[in-house]
């Protein structure tokens, strides 16, 4: 379910009032999302918590939580693992990407594939401005067991200390003019996102 193969996951929304339902330029940010996901994955799937009703108009399969108490992002991961795993077996990789992130690069997946391919990993990452965005990454569906067992076992939940165990690839993106992995956390963040989109065209 990532990669060249198959098709990509996003986080769905939980609590905060579904930020990526909130309106950029007259659409969602999560149509945005879609949009610029979808061509570069064989499916999408929603990771969501509560009612999933209030995202049916965008007409993509709902996955929630595998695990109890609101685990955070490696919670969706596992979701999508786990979801692949039942409705897409053919599939080893998942994107994963967040829904509030109205501006991803329309070559995100086939970059971090590439990466994690010719470094022989098991995951990627994405990287812009000197940061990290460990959310909008690649992963084995392999790794379910490991990551679900860390999750139960050791009450794992930061990502980056569960992907520290494993060689992962970093991809670079550039952010100039526009930071293709900004988000849309805050009130302010919209605002700046409306200028953005509006200078960016």
């Amino acid at each position: 379910m990532g990669g060249s193969s198959g098709g990509g996951g996003g986080g769905g929304g939980g609590g905060g009032g579904d930020k990526c339902l909130r309106s950029l330029g007259g659409r969602s940010i999560l149509a945005r999302v879609i949009e610029r996901a979808a061509p570069q994955v064989g499916a999408l799937v929603l990771n969501v918590n509560g009612d999933p009703a209030r995202f049916a108009s965008f007409g993509l399969p709902t996955v929630a939580d595998p695990l109890p108490g609101h685990a955070g992002p490696l919670a969706g991961v596992l979701a999508g693992m786990r979801w692949t795993g039942e409705h897409r077996p053919d599939v080893r990789w998942i994107a994963t990407v967040p829904t509030d992130t109205p501006f991803l690069p329309l070559d995100l997946v086939a970059r971090l594939q590439e990466a994690r391919a010719r470094l022989g990993a098991p995951l990627a990452c994405a990287a812009s401005g000197g940061r990290t965005h460990p959310v909008v990454g690649l992963w084995d569906t392999k790794l379910a067991d490991t990551l679900e067992r860390a999750m139960r076992l050791e009450e794992m939940r930061k990502i980056d200390r569960w992907t520290a165990r494993f060689e992962v690839a970093v991809v670079d993106f550039e952010a100039e003019p526009v930071d293709p992995f900004f988000n849309t956390n805050r009130p302010e963040d919209l605002a700046e996102a409306e200028r953005l989109s509006s200078e960016a065209g």
